[in-house]
C-alpha cells in the first residue's frame, strides 16, 4: 500500500523522516541567537532575560466599557494594550455620519476626539505601559490624540512606547479600510516614520501586518512574502524621502498569524526573521537593531469554530506554542468565543491564562530556540524561505517593470518623445594614453538591464585609439551598419541612443545616424558639469541643451545608465588590459610556460624588466632553473 503524501498547509511535502543530510548546506542553527541573520532569535538569551508582552486586543463599543476591560487585564497579569477600534473610526467617520449607522462600536471602540481618547485610558498609565493600536488610514489622527493626551497629563512623549499598525499596503489586498489612494497613503506614512523617529524613539511607527493577508486565506509562506514584500516597499518609500534607515528602521515591527500547524509555523517565524535581515542590509541598513526582524504575534481567528467553541482552546494553545518556539515580542491569544462574538470576560481570562501557563509552566523559555538543529525544522526554514524569496522576486520583477516604465515616462516626457521608449543604448569608451581602447555598448528595457544585448568593441580604426569622437564613431558604424545590412538578423533598433559626452561627441555620432539614415531616431548627450558633480549634468538633444532639478527621479535614472555604461566600458578595458600583459615576448621563448612566465611578470613586472635584467636577477625568481635562466638571458641579450 503507498503512502498517503503528507504536506504541510503551504504545500510543503513532508518526508516520512529526516536525518542529517536533510540539513541546510548553511546551517543558521549554528549561528548564536542575536547574532545576524537572528534566525534564532533577536535576543541572544531570548525568553531567559524577557518574556514576551502579553498583550490581549480589545476594544468595546463605547470608551467606558473599553477602559473597564483594559483594567481587568492589567490587574490579571497583561504587559500591555491593544485597542480595537470600529470602522468607523478606522476610515475616518465620526459616529454620527450617516455612513456610520450600524458599525459604530460593532468591531471595536468609537473613538472620534480628545475627550474619547481621555475616556479611553483613564487611570492608566501612559508613561508606563505600552498600548498598540489596530489603526491604518487614520494612524495619524489616533496617534495625534494619543500624543495630545500625553502631554495634557504633563508625560514626557519621549517615555511613550507602543506601535500604530499604519500599513496600508495590506488594506488594498487584504482587508479594505484604505482612505486615499497609495501614493497619497504612502507619503503619510513615511511622514509618521519622520515625525516619530525625532519625538517618539521608543514608538514603533508601523506595524506591518502579515496577520490580515493570513486571515484573508494566504498560506504561512505567502503570509512572509507578501508581508515582507509590504516591508521593501516602506523601507524604499521612506529612503526616497531621505530618511536613514538606521533611524527609522529601528522602529519598524512586524505582526503575524499563528495557525495550527506547529512545525510550519515555527519555521516561518525563523525563516522571516532571516528573509528581512537579509532584505535590509540589502538595502543599506548596517545597524544591528535596524536589521532584527520584531513582531507580535496573533492566534488565528480563522482557525476558531463556532461549533463545540471550548476546542479553541486547545487550538489557541497549540498556536500559542507555535509563537513561542518561533521567536515573538509580543502576543495577543483570542478567547474560545471569538467566533461568536466578542470575547467574554472568560474566555479573555483563560487566553491570557493560556499565555501564562506555556510562560511559567512549559518549560519551553527556558532556552533560546529549543528546536534549533532539529532535521525537519530546519530544512522546514529553508525550504519556506526559498519559497518566499521566489514570490517576492515575482513581486519585485512585477514592481521593477512598472518603475521602469515609469522613468521611461519622464525621459519621454522631459524631451519630448512622441513613440515612448522601452529600449534604451548607452554608449561610452575607455583607454589609457590610447592603449588598450575600448568602445562599450549597454542595453535598458521595461525588466531592467539588458546584459544579453551588452557589447564591447576592439576599437580597430589606426589613430583612433586617443580620439574619443573616433572611437565613438567607429563604435556606432560597426553598430548601425550590420544592422542595416542584416535587418532582422541583428540586434533590433534602440527607442533612444544616451551617449555619455558633450556637444562633440553628439555631433560626432550625429554624422553616423545620418549617414545609415537614422535621422529619427532620437539620441541624448549626457556631460558632466564643470566640476564633474552628480546633479550638474548638462543634457543635449536637436541641438537644445537641457538641466534637470537635482532631486529629478528621472536624473538619477538617466546617471544610473550613463553609470552603468561607463562600468562597462572600464572593466572590459581591464579585462584587454590583463590579457595584453600576459601575452608577451616571454611567448616566444621555448620552454618557459605559463607558470615561470606568471612568476617572472609578477616578480619583474613587465616582459620590459625582465629584458633588462641581469642573469643573476632572473636566476634569483622562485621556479627559474639555471638552465632557463640562461635560456632567458640568452633570448634577449644574443
Amino acid at each position: 500500500m503507498q503512502d498517503k503524501v503528507k504536506k504541510t498547509d503551504s504545500g510543503i511535502p513532508i518526508q516520512k523522516v529526516y536525518t542529517q543530510a536533510d540539513l541546510p548546506k548553511q546551517m543558521d542553527g549554528e549561528l548564536k541567537p542575536g547574532a545576524f541573520p537572528y534566525t534564532r532569535g533577536v535576543q541572544s538569551d531570548m525568553y531567559r532575560g524577557k518574556l514576551w508582552t502579553m498583550r490581549q486586543y480589545a476594544g468595546f463599543s463605547t470608551a467606558e466599557e473599553s477602559n473597564l476591560r483594559y483594567h481587568f487585564l492589567l490587574s490579571q497579569g497583561v504587559m500591555g494594550l491593544s485597542v480595537a477600534f470600529d470602522l468607523p473610526t478606522q476610515i475616518g467617520y465620526d459616529p454620527d455620519h450617516s455612513l456610520a449607522e450600524g458599525e459604530v462600536g460593532k468591531v471595536g471602540v468609537s473613538i472620534c476626539s480628545l475627550e474619547d481618547m481621555e475616556v479611553l485610558f483613564k487611570d492608566i498609565p501612559l508613561d508606563k505601559i505600552s498600548t498598540s493600536m489596530t489603526i491604518n488610514s487614520t494612524s495619524f489622527i489616533l496617534l495625534a490624540l494619543y500624543v495630545a493626551l500625553a502631554k495634557k497629563r504633563g508625560i514626557d512623549i519621549k517615555q511613550l512606547a507602543g506601535t500604530i499598525q499604519n500599513d496600508i499596503l495590506k488594506e488594498y489586498a487584504a482587508r479594505g479600510t484604505y482612505i486615499y489612494p497609495p501614493k497619497y497613503s504612502m507619503r503619510i506614512i513615511t511622514d509618521i516614520f519622520e515625525w516619530c523617529g525625532l519625538h517618539l524613539p521608543k514608538w514603533n511607527s508601523i506595524s506591518i501586518s502579515g496577520y490580515h493577508i493570513r486571515e484573508a486565506g494566504s498560506t504561512a509562506v505567502q503570509e512572509i512574502a507578501f508581508t515582507l514584500s509590504n516591508g521593501k516597499a516602506y523601507v524604499k518609500a521612506a529612503l526616497e524621502k531621505g530618511l536613514d534607515i538606521n533611524v527609522f528602521g529601528k522602529r519598524l515591527s512586524f505582526f503575524f498569524n499563528a495557525h495550527n500547524n506547529l512545525f510550519e509555523e515555527v519555521a516561518k517565524f525563523r525563516a522571516a526573521r532571516k528573509m528581512w535581515a537579509n532584505i535590509m542590509k540589502e538595502l543599506g541598513a548596517t545597524d544591528e537593531k535596524a536589521l532584527m526582524l520584531r513582531f507580535h504575534t496573533q492566534t488565528g481567528g480563522a482557525t476558531l469554530t463556532a461549533q463545540q467553541p471550548l476546542n479553541n482552546i486547545s487550538r489557541v494553545t497549540i498556536q500559542t506554542l507555535a509563537a513561542v518556539l518561533g521567536g515573538t515580542q509580543s502576543l495577543h491569544t483570542n478567547g474560545f468565543d471569538e467566533a461568536l462574538g466578542l470575547p467574554t470576560q472568560e474566555a479573555a481570562s483563560i487566553a491570557l491564562r493560556t499565555q501564562q501557563i506555556v510562560a511559567f509552566e512549559s518549560g519551553v523559555t527556558d532556552t533560546a530556540d529549543p528546536l534549533a538543529g532539529s532535521y525537519f525544522i530546519e530544512n522546514l526554514t529553508q525550504q519556506i524561505e526559498q519559497d518566499a524569496l521566489a514570490i517576492i522576486k515575482q513581486i519585485d520583477d512585477k514592481s521593477q517593470n512598472r518603475d521602469n516604465k515609469n522613468l521611461f515616462e519622464g525621459v519621454a516626457r522631459k524631451f519630448d518623445l512622441k513613440n515612448g521608449l522601452n529600449l534604451v543604448e548607452v554608449y561610452d569608451n575607455s583607454h589609457i594614453s590610447g592603449t588598450n581602447s575600448v568602445g562599450a555598448m549597454i542595453t535598458f528595457g521595461n525588466e531592467g538591464f539588458v546584459k544579453k544585448r551588452y557589447r564591447k568593441f576592439d576599437i580597430k580604426t589606426k589613430g583612433a585609439e586617443q580620439d574619443d569622437f573616433a572611437m565613438l564613431k567607429e563604435v556606432l558604424t560597426r553598430r548601425f551598419k550590420r544592422a542595416m545590412l542584416e535587418k532582422g538578423n541583428y540586434l533590433t533598433l534602440p527607442d533612444l541612443i544616451l551617449i555619455d559626452g558633450g556637444k562633440g561627441q553628439y555631433s560626432s555620432a550625429k554624422e553616423v545616424l545620418d549617414e545609415f539614415g537614422l535621422q529619427d531616431l532620437p539620441m541624448i548627450a549626457i556631460a558632466k558639469g564643470k566640476l564633474r558633480n552628480s546633479g550638474d549634468e548638462t543634457f543635449f538633444y536637436k541641438g537644445k541643451s537641457f538641466k534637470f532639478d537635482k532631486n529629478d527621479p528621472t536624473l538619477f535614472f538617466m546617471q544610473r545608465l550613463r553609470d552603468e555604461a561607463h562600468r562597462f566600458a572600464i572593466t572590459s578595458h581591464r579585462a584587454k588590459r590583463a590579457k595584453g600583459i600576459t601575452k608577451s615576448l616571454l611567448d616566444q621563448i621555448d620552454g618557459i610556460g605559463s607558470i615561470r612566465k606568471r612568476a617572472l611578470l609578477n616578480h619583474f613586472g613587465s616582459a620590459r624588466a625582465v629584458e633588462s635584467a641581469s642573469f643573476d636577477e632572473i636566476k634569483s625568481v622562485e621556479g627559474v632553473e639555471e638552465k632557463v635562466t640562461k635560456k632567458i638571458y640568452n633570448f634577449f641579450h644574443e
